[in-house]
């Protein structure tokens, strides 16, 4: 059976990290059994998370994990999409995992009264002695990742309108249609539907997470996603499970 290492179900997400969500997406469209479990970033191939354990072998990094999939149990995540589709998939992909993820990171982590509400909670089993050491550390060591990154580099309106620019542009493409291809969901909503779900998780406010919680078919999708894959669940970020 197949492991998936995560940080856990946290801020009324299926996992405090979409990379992971996207992850564990994958694995429910497949219908293979897996089992989740927490991380150890010392096991992880990749320094990071997701990663996966399967027969053994250690594969790290959710895009690496559904080639996996696809390539070993032959599974095909989109089927019946053209090559233009294809790279319509591929590009959106891109922008949400280089760019509006970049920005909802600096939302949750740099704005103080956000970091309090939520990844404080990550340092929670840190001894106490030594926790506001270890994170003005992780914080700082974030913050230059940030600025490497270059959405660091702008100010917070300017990260504000370039995230707003993303989360439009997922609004637009999907319009009306149930998933982000069409009728049925594909490879991408995984993805999508990962990233939709930080970007409108109530418990962070910014401007960000306002401008993507006033779209009404973002919200409706992420709902027929929850419905469709999260059976068990009522909602998440906020959205109603709805067919």
């Amino acid at each position: 059976m197949i492991t998936l290492y995560g940080s856990g179900p946290n801020f009324g997400l299926p996992d405090a990290s979409p990379f992971v969500t996207k992850a564990e997406t994958l694995l429910r469209m497949s219908k293979l059994p897996f089992k989740k479990a927490l991380m150890s970033f010392s096991k992880a191939p990749k320094g990071k998370i997701p990663y996966i354990e399967d027969d053994g072998q250690l594969l790290g990094d959710s895009t690496l994990i559904r080639w996996h999939l696809e390539k070993k149990y032959g599974i095909d995540f989109d089927q019946g999409l053209s090559a233009e589709q294809l790279a319509i998939a591929w590009a959106f992909e891109k922008m949400a995992e280089d760019n509006l993820y970049w920005a909802s990171v600096y939302f949750r982590w740099m704005i103080e009264d956000n970091f309090r509400k939520g990844p404080v909670n990550f340092f929670k089993g840190v001894p106490a002695p030594v926790r506001p050491v270890v994170v003005s550390m992780v914080r700082r060591r974030l913050r230059k990742t940030l600025h490497g990154q270059g959405i660091g580099r702008h100010s917070e309106d300017e990260i504000t309108a370039i995230g707003i620019r993303s989360i439009d542009a997922m609004a637009a493409y999907l319009g009306d249609k149930p998933f982000f291809m069409g009728r049925e969901p594909a490879g991408i909503d995984a993805t999508m539907f990962a990233f939709a779900v930080s970007a409108i998780c109530p418990l962070f406010e910014s401007d960000l997470q306002r401008a993507a919680a006033s779209h009404a078919n973002l919200r409706r999708y992420v709902g027929r996603m929850t419905a469709r894959f999260y059976p068990e669940l009522r909602e998440i970020a906020g959205c109603e499970a709805a067919a």
